[in-house]
């Protein structure tokens, strides 16, 4: 098995998630990772699929998104040519004894605190899986008591777009100047 990153442009419509996760499910893949958003154009969203799979059952997989209407554009991102980070906040016990030690993590992994109680510390870190892992990692002794977890975005490297090809490009109006 092998991961792959998608990056797929559809129309934002209800019920379109629905149907791009039912894909997935009746080929029997596990989404390792989703994430959904808007993009520069008010009516397109994109979805960052991670999946664990053999190269040509995606094949197949992104031949059928292809087809559902509301697709605009499917583009698998090589991990080489595209950047990807997680958000992760992170609730960790932190008593007086060991305060100093969770915010000398915090900063070592360029987190950021952003709430504080007596006894917890609530942390902010985006990154990649790698330096997500490394961080729970040194804070798990201090004992963590609630995390969550986005699903990885993805871009690729360098000036070109997903949407350079499918989609007209963003025209933001320029408001009249103020004459008087």
């Amino acid at each position: 098995m092998s991961k792959h990153t998608l990056s797929v442009l559809v129309e934002d419509k209800p019920g379109v998630l629905a149907r791009i996760a039912a894909l997935f499910s009746r080929r029997a893949f596990n989404i390792e990772s989703l994430a959904v958003g808007p993009t520069e154009h008010p009516d397109v969203s994109r979805m960052t699929i991670v999946v664990d799979v053999e190269g040509t059952p995606l094949e197949q997989v992104t031949k059928q998104l292809n087809k559902l209407v509301e697709v605009i554009k499917i583009v698998e991102l090589d991990p080489t040519m595209s950047v990807n980070r997680e958000l992760v906040m992170v609730k960790v016990a932190a008593t007086v004894e060991t305060r100093s030690q969770v915010l000398d993590a915090v900063q070592l992994f360029r987190a950021k605190v952003i709430d504080v109680a007596p006894d917890a510390v609530t942390i902010q870190i985006t990154g990649n899986s790698g330096k997500i892992a490394d961080f729970l990692a040194v804070l798990a002794p201090f004992g963590i008591r609630e995390l969550v977890q986005s699903g990885q975005v993805a871009i690729g490297r360098g000036s070109r777009s997903i949407s350079e090809r499918s989609l007209r490009p963003v025209t933001v109006p320029v408001p009249p100047a103020n004459v008087g």
